[in-house]
């Protein structure tokens, strides 16, 4: 694992390597072990390395035998040894054991096409001298970060936002559509930021810069059957074969590892799933890693320590307090680069930070279950509607709903009629492509009533109706459930669960985290699954609770879906809250940034210091609101204390032979 940053400039000019020194300084946290830095005609770039695989001769920049390319790599081919003998077979000779200079050569061979052979979760870069291009490609879904900036004269690129601000070459400014978009998916879509100008690779994509202008091209996209050929028909045993087959291998590969791999153990079924795996193919010592909180309503502990009893593992835990979440919350979104609607990353953000207490710098975690084999509450809640939209008027098809969502409160002691009301959106409205998130984005959409004229006056476009019009044509085709799982993956999973949960979270410790289920011969399996292999009745993750019965302990299998939340009140309106967060959203605060109305943010906070009556939304609303504000202070504003003012990373620098020749 690693971060990386560079730039390039269309009319060749040298780029000093304290501006490549500068950016990553930034982000030394992803890679504290090492730090490099090529010089070549109009392009410079450079990594901070977290050492894993080759841990003695995998340094970056990395260049061919004949320095005709260079790369820097952030991340990991896991079949690297597979791909090794392949080259091998094809003629290449090997100076290290590193996936770097696997990636590298294969590139040389293969091109863009060397990117359908990888097993892993990457973002990288490559120059090209002869050609003069630079390659940039980001993995299939979206686990390792890659950001650019192009002013025309200039192309840069980095692991994180941070690095391009201290380019000196993008101005930081809000994107009044992307914090409208944030607050109504929850995530701003790829491949926009909170910035302008800023974006990311989208996952699964490449781009080549160099002759003409950048354009992001696919070379992976999400695909689901039709809803005439919904899934191959086969028994759940054999389905259960095939899966278990695939799912081992991909946590057999995603343990090579040169230093120790432990992992999380969240209570639920599928980290404790991928944790059984890792002790069926290594039984040895494994150190896992949990957190839990003072507040039962969040709690797993009890199905945490059942989990690492029944599988014998050397188990850690942390406790969550609300004070910590508010302590940690500001140096969290420094992180984050984007608002949360949430606090579950401060959490993920101690976790990490407890693992690299305890020496480790690798662990898998069960992320991407719940996406592909129907596990969040969002896809029954759409089949349920589907059901009810055949009898609008049915008095007892609505009460299915009752059984989600048991622990927001505003649910909680009501009557049917508030479910009719809440769940009756757009009932009807079963040929919408986003049927299944209809209800959530109108809910959290209002958020936007909190937005300032100035803010209103800048959308041009209802966020919802944008990305309608930007979805794949087949996707008509498509089921249901496919549809949701289709969304929830390209917005919620890339968007949020990967970035401000997941790599933002860990790496800030330098830890890397590792994902057997989004292997993307897992991915391509279940999307291939008939639906009630998925969902089976109301019963979520059908076929993985079958694969693991007996094998892990009934109450885990059988629990019923309990999302993985952190308080929001409780934490960031306490009276041990930092008086930070009160300046923030201060009235002349809120005049500074503009963007939210004064009057408006006054009532929610009294109504949030209340107590009372505080719906999920608010909760959403408050978060949001704060974190924009807080995002506003250290990076637009540039309130910073969590910014390197120094050039204390050391780098050394490798220059172009070339260049060194013209320059002498």
């Amino acid at each position: 694992m690693c971060g990386i940053s560079g730039i390039y400039n269309h009319n060749k000019s040298i780029i000093q390597p304290d501006n490549i020194r500068n950016m990553l300084s930034q982000i030394q946290y992803r890679g504290p072990d090492e730090a490099g830095i090529y010089v070549g005609e109009g392009i410079s770039f450079g990594s901070v390395r977290l050492s894993i695989i080759d841990l003695k001769q995998g340094q970056q920049p990395m260049s061919t035998v004949d320095d005709d390319l260079w790369i820097v790599y952030n991340g990991e081919i896991f079949n690297f040894i597979e791909l090794r003998e392949e080259l091998k077979e094809l003629g290449y000779n090997f100076r290290t054991g590193s996936d770097t200079e696997v990636l590298l050569l294969l590139f040389k061979h293969f091109r863009e096409k060397c990117l359908e052979k990888l097993n892993g979760q990457y973002a990288f870069a490559i120059w090209d001298s002869k050609r003069k291009e630079v390659f940039i490609a980001r993995d299939r879904v979206g686990i390792r970060p890659l950001y650019y900036f192009n002013s025309g004269s200039s192309f840069v690129f980095a692991s994180e936002i941070k690095c391009i601000m201290e380019s000196g070459t993008a101005q930081p400014e809000l994107n009044p559509e992307a914090l409208n978009q944030a607050f109504t998916f929850w995530a701003i879509p790829s491949p926009g930021t909170l910035f302008k100008g800023i974006y990311e690779v989208p996952p699964g994509h490449y781009m080549i810069i160099g002759k003409g202008a950048p354009v992001a091209h696919s070379y992976w996209s999400l695909r689901f059957n039709s809803q005439e050929d919904n899934g191959e028909s086969r028994g759940i045993h054999e389905a259960a074969e095939e899966f278990e087959s695939l799912l081992s291998d991909s946590v057999r590969l995603r343990l090579r590892s040169d230093v120790q791999v432990a992992a999380y153990l969240s209570g639920g079924l599928d980290s404790s799933a991928t944790t059984y795996f890792i002790k069926k193919i290594e039984p040895g010592v494994l150190n896992t890693f949990s957190i839990g909180f003072d507040e039962e309503e969040y709690d797993e502990t009890p199905y945490q320590k059942s989990v690492s009893k029944w599988l014998d593992t050397s188990h850690s835990s942390i406790s969550c307090r609300n004070q910590d979440i508010a302590s940690n919350f500001t140096e969290v979104l420094w992180h984050t680069e984007t608002p949360l609607l949430r606090t579950g990353a401060v959490p993920m953000f101690m976790l990490s930070r407890l693992v690299h207490e305890h020496g480790i710098k690798v662990v898998i975690t069960g992320e991407g279950a719940d996406e592909f084999l129907g596990g969040y509450n969002i896809f029954k809640e759409a089949l349920i509607r589907q059901f009810w939209s055949r009898q609008p008027d049915s008095k007892y098809r609505p009460l299915l709903l009752q059984k989600l969502y048991p622990y927001l409160s505003q649910f909680k002691g009501r009557s049917g009629s508030l479910h009719r009301f809440f769940f009756g959106y757009r009932l009807t409205d079963t040929d919408s492509p986003v049927y299944s998130h209809l209800i959530r984005w109108n809910n959290s959409h209002h958020i936007r009533n909190h937005f300032s004229s100035e803010v209103e006056n800048a959308i041009c476009q209802d966020p919802v109706d944008r990305l309608v019009n930007a979805l794949p044509a087949e996707m008509k085709e498509w089921d249901l459930l496919s549809r949701a799982q289709w969304l929830e993956s390209k917005l919620f999973l890339s968007g949020y669960l990967l970035s401000s949960q997941g790599d933002r979270m860990s790496m800030a410790h330098s830890v890397e985290g590792r994902y057997p289920f989004l292997d993307h011969r897992v991915i391509e399996f279940c999307t291939g699954l008939q639906w009630n292999h998925k969902i089976k009745g109301l019963n979520e993750k059908y076929l993985l609770k079958h694969l693991m019965k007996e094998r892990l302990p009934e109450k885990v299998i059988s629990r019923p879906k309990q999302a993985y939340r952190a308080p929001v009140a409780s934490s960031l309106m306490s009276s041990q809250a930092p008086e930070y967060f009160r300046d923030m959203l201060s009235s002349s605060q809120l005049k500074k940034h503009g963007i939210f109305k004064v009057d408006s943010i006054e009532k929610l906070v009294e109504k949030m210091k209340s107590g009372t009556s505080i719906t999920e939304m608010d909760n959403m609303a408050f978060s949001g609101i704060l974190s924009t504000q807080i995002l506003m202070e250290l990076f637009v504003s540039g309130n910073n204390p969590f910014r390197e003012n120094d050039m204390r990373i050391e780098c050394p620098v490798k220059y172009d032979k070339n260049l060194l020749n013209k320059i002498a």
